[in-house]
């Protein structure tokens, strides 16, 4: 299955963005079925490729992510990146990991420290994988395509945009040949910080993470755990549609296809597009793209 980082080199060279999807099993409810359905959906529209994660906030099924990557790109000729996450990590679940991902044929992963497990922080902090670079080196060294995360406002554990941005550059010194971006709602946000990146000699491909909101419980939860900020716009649409959940959700896939447009227009290296496994928000994300000209 084909390399990640020569998707990016080669879409370069074409002068496109390389578009990818990203699915995740929620707590353990997507089923290798259900996700073959789904999977099935997406690659009706042509991604580049389509992440697999786990569930935000350390909870899901990890154990599937690694089947559910396989498959897509066994059953449906789409490459994958399997997420792994490092908190907490030992050496002996390291070389588990390594080892089913070599034997599913999975070749791309997205190393990142993750969220500390629930009252192992002592173990996490003394682990041997104490950062995501120290995962991208070692992932890197064992024949993997490693990319890593980028965040334009920056980790909430992280306040100091200097730090954030060297914190990317330990990434891209230990290997990762590309990084996609943390969600976030206002694209001027990116924008500096891709310059900030760039000053600092970034040069590795970064895709810009976008994830309409669907409803305020959703967009108040993604905020809490993110740090993103939330732009007058949304605000706004918010207060519009409180009492009207499908016109909200028609709004915040809206506003996330005109993020990707302007995003696209100004030359960003990819764009990937935060499904929450709902096939018609990778279908709008794409149609917009192409009636403005930009796939």
């Amino acid at each position: 299955m084909r390399n990640v980082a020569n998707i990016y080199s080669e879409a370069a060279r074409a002068g496109r963005k390389p578009i990818s999807f990203e699915v995740f099993p929620p707590k353990g409810d997507l089923t290798l079925e259900t996700a073959r359905e789904m999977a099935g959906h997406l690659a009706q529209v042509h991604p580049d490729f389509i992440s697999v994660t786990y569930s935000a906030g350390g909870g899901g099924n990890k154990q599937a992510t690694a089947a559910i990557a396989s498959m897509i790109q066994t059953e449906f000729s789409v490459p994958t990146v399997a997420h792994l996450t490092c908190a907490g990590m030992t050496e002996a679940d390291y070389a588990h990991a390594v080892a089913e991902l070599h034997e599913l044929g999975v070749h791309n992963v997205l190393a990142l420290r993750g969220d500390l497990p629930e009252g192992e922080g002592e173990r996490a902090a003394y682990a041997p994988f104490t950062h995501a670079y120290n995962l991208c080196e070692r992932l890197v060294t064992d024949g993997f395509c490693v990319g890593g995360a980028a965040y334009p406002e920056g980790h909430v554990t992280c306040f100091d945009d200097v730090a954030n941005i060297a914190h990317l550059k330990q990434k891209q010194d230990a290997g990762a040949s590309f990084f996609i971006t943390q969600l976030f709602f206002d694209n001027d946000c990116f924008y500096r910080f891709r310059e900030a990146a760039q000053a600092t000699g970034i040069t590795t491909p970064i895709s810009c993470g976008i994830m309409p909101f669907l409803s305020k419980q959703q967009i108040q939860r993604m905020v809490f755990l993110c740090g993103a900020s939330l732009p007058a716009p949304i605000i706004k649409l918010l207060a519009r549609w409180e009492h009207d959940p499908a016109s909200l959700r028609q709004a915040g896939i809206e506003y996330a296809c005109n993020q990707l447009v302007d995003l696209a227009k100004q030359g960003v290296d990819g764009l990937h597009v935060y499904t929450m496994n709902h096939p018609d928000i990778a279908r709008a994300a794409v149609c917009a793209l192409r009636e403005s000209g930009q796939v």
